[in-house]
């Protein structure tokens, strides 16, 4: 039997070489990716925090020309318009997800539904404010929240439903055959082992739609419009932390512009916040169901 040979010293100088270069380059990359997150976040807070205080979350943005005041309405407005959206395109986007995974694999319908989810997800969110409003606005001849919740959660579709197909394609076949061999339904296996398999993969696009269109104005600017004052009426027009941030950002005064950049730290805490709980919940859960 020939004994393998010695690698020579230039060789082992040249792997070594292009594995550290290797793991250089990867920490290099994840350094560029988390770098603008940071420099934003902590640009913000350089900007934004010295206009933090009670009157902030308590209280409704003051009168043209008046000092104080604060976003409360427009921060639980936000969260009334991400409520709306999430029931609209979670369930929609998840189930789609599971159709063009499990039942539509290559059928004609099935192409079609990936299709327009890939065309949906590069449409700007101004024409989809626009076809909200065509849709919405105008036969009811009035903003609302609801409008507003109905083009974010349209928008959140594509994202969930592309990222639950993929998820659940990598799923294994062989748990879907063992849940068939012990006679389990194949729409119960579908969503008992199926899609709880592939959860965290699946919440995660969730929350990358939810954090896509929690920061978005222009859809609001057509739908949910803004209010200055309390408003929980679906029905009629709420205020939002983008249309507020927007609508200070634009404006001439200095006492505006500092509540603006206050607003802006508050909206990106609240997404990192809501999305960092939600991942450790259901990390959580999956860790529990493992045990």
């Amino acid at each position: 039997m020939a004994l393998a040979q010695k690698p020579s010293k230039a060789n082992y100088l040249w792997r070594m070489f292009v594995n550290h270069a290797a793991t250089t380059l990867a920490v290099v990359s994840t350094i560029l990716v988390v770098a603008p997150l940071i420099a934003i976040f902590a640009y913000l807070v350089y900007k934004g925090a010295s206009s933090l205080n009670l009157a902030f979350f308590t209280k409704t943005p003051a009168p043209v020309g008046e000092t104080g005041g604060g976003m409360a309405n427009a921060i639980v407005g936000s969260g009334i318009l991400l409520a709306l959206s999430s029931v609209l395109g979670v369930p929609i986007g998840i189930a789609a997800g599971i159709y063009l995974s499990e039942f539509g694999r290559g059928g004609r319908l099935a192409n079609l539904v990936r299709f327009t989810a890939d065309v949906l997800n590069g449409v700007p969110s101004i024409v989809m404010g626009i076809a909200i409003y065509s849709l919405i606005v105008l036969p009811q001849k009035h903003f609302s929240a609801l409008s507003g919740g109905v083009a974010l959660g349209i928008m959140m579709i594509p994202t969930i439903t592309r990222t639950t197909e993929e998820m659940l394609l990598m799923v294994p076949n062989s748990i879907r055959e063992a849940a068939l061999g012990l006679g389990v339904p194949n729409w119960r296996s579908v969503l008992a082992i199926t899609l709880k398999t592939a959860s965290p993969g699946v919440i995660t696009g969730c929350m990358l739609a939810f954090a896509r269109v929690a920061g978005e104005t222009a859809p609001l600017l057509f739908t949910a419009f803004g209010n200055q004052f309390w408003s929980a009426n679906v029905n009629q027009p709420i205020a939002a932390l983008p249309l507020q941030i927007y609508v200070y950002a634009l404006s001439p005064y200095d006492e505006w512009h500092r509540l603006a950049w206050a607003g802006a730290l508050v909206l990106i805490v609240l997404i990192v916040v809501s999305v960092a709980l939600v991942r450790f919940v259901t990390t959580r859960g999956v860790l529990k169901g493992a045990n």
